[in-house]
């Protein structure tokens, strides 16, 4: 009896040592050239630790769990890895891919997706265990050959979009019952659409045109309508610039009935009107733009630039459309993310070898982290939105 009584005090103190937290507030860092993530806290701007052994991370992209424990990064081997974020390990982690570019997760929180370039197509895997559901190849052509896929995006009722590249399509995947995915397809939608999103209310899901200037645009209410075309000076626009990166389609900020994006390479940044989706304005800025982040109450849009500008970011007042702020946070910037409510943002300055974090209200740095070659930021309320 008496054994019993200590063995059950022990464990009534080893619980009382423990620190129980909740996960709303953490997040990663992707220090890309060591394949490995920090672990940082936003709440107290902080580095709790770091994970490593996650492969090739140069294009690396996350996503979350419902619940904000787990990140599922996707690296660009072809890697999924399931990252605990209470317990700073790797909890499972597969190779499902040659060549891997990004990767969703359903509404339900139960479906993991990735993109794949090699070989094309998309794959849907358990969230808890990473068992593969569904194999989807990008076919396409009368030889049946794969498209690289991009562009992939969550939608509501744990469906999913992306377009294929090479055959210049998007692709619906109804994954409700996942052993037995139901396809929509939507043909000549453009000459080799490189990237995709889906606007925040999930509605219309838009992609980027590499091949040609302009956008398809998806009406996913109403997807009997088929794409239509919308933006047709945008691209490589009507006068042949050089383009030092071409800018992510996430790289859009959508505040209100206005869509803010980046020119491409145009020192420039675009305002669309959401309900016409005819261009309205257009912002100079600095460089030519590669991130165009809305804080999420939407007064602000933050901007980041390609090589030669790339050490600067640039702030604008959404209420006038004007210029708030030149800041040079640091060389080769790279990323930006918001904290949940915006009161932040953090930004990563790859070869400075830090995060910077900034108040959004006095446009001031309030810190700085260490990180080994930092590129993305994920935090984990990325979980509760459509897209991300």
């Amino acid at each position: 009896m008496k054994k019993l009584f200590l063995l059950s005090l022990l464990l009534l103190t080893g619980c009382a040592q423990q620190t129980l937290r909740g996960t709303g507030d953490l997040g990663v860092v992707v220090e890309r050239a060591d394949g490995r993530l920090a672990i940082v806290d936003n709440s107290r701007r902080a580095i709790l630790g770091s994970v490593e052994g996650l492969g090739d991370l140069s294009h690396a992209s996350a996503v979350f769990a419902r619940d904000g424990r787990y990140a599922y990064v996707f690296g660009r081997d072809g890697g999924i890895t399931k990252v605990d974020l209470l317990a700073r390990r790797i909890d499972r982690r597969v190779i499902q891919a040659g060549n891997s570019i990004g990767g969703a997760i359903s509404q339900d929180g139960r479906i993991v997706v990735a993109q794949n370039y090699e070989p094309g197509g998309i794959k849907a895997f358990d969230a808890e265990t990473l068992e593969l559901l569904a194999d989807i190849p990008s076919s396409y052509g009368n030889e049946g050959r794969r498209s690289k896929v991009v562009g992939l995006a969550d939608l509501p009722g744990n469906k999913f979009a992306f377009a294929l590249f090479d055959a210049g399509e998007i692709w619906i995947a109804d994954l409700s019952d996942v052993r037995q995915p139901k396809l929509t397809k939507f043909r000549n939608i453009g000459n080799q659409p490189y990237d995709g999103l889906v606007t925040p209310d999930g509605r219309y899901y838009l992609a980027g045109l590499f091949g040609e200037d302009g956008v398809a645009l998806l009406d996913l209410w109403r997807p009997e309508l088929g794409v239509k075309r919308i933006l047709a000076a945008y691209g490589r626009g009507e006068e042949k610039l050089p383009v030092f990166k071409m800018p992510h389609l996430r790289g859009w900020a959508v505040a209100g009935r206005r869509a803010y994006l980046p020119a491409v390479g145009r020192h420039e940044v675009l305002v669309v009107d959401t309900e016409t989706w005819q261009e309205v304005a257009r912002i100079p800025v600095k460089g030519q733009p590669v991130f165009v982040i809305a804080r999420p109450d939407a007064r602000q849009i933050w901007v980041n630039f390609a090589f030669p500008d790339n050490g600067w970011v640039q702030v604008i007042d959404t209420l006038d459309n004007k210029l708030l702020e030149t800041l040079a946070p640091g060389k080769a910037v790279l990323h930006l993310e918001f904290t949940p409510k915006g009161e932040q943002v953090w930004i990563s300055a790859r070869d400075d070898n830090r995060v910077l974090i900034y108040d959004t209200q006095t446009l001031k740095p309030l810190a700085e982290l260490p990180a080994a070659s930092p590129s993305g930021i994920f935090f984990s309320s990325r979980a509760a939105r459509i897209g991300f």
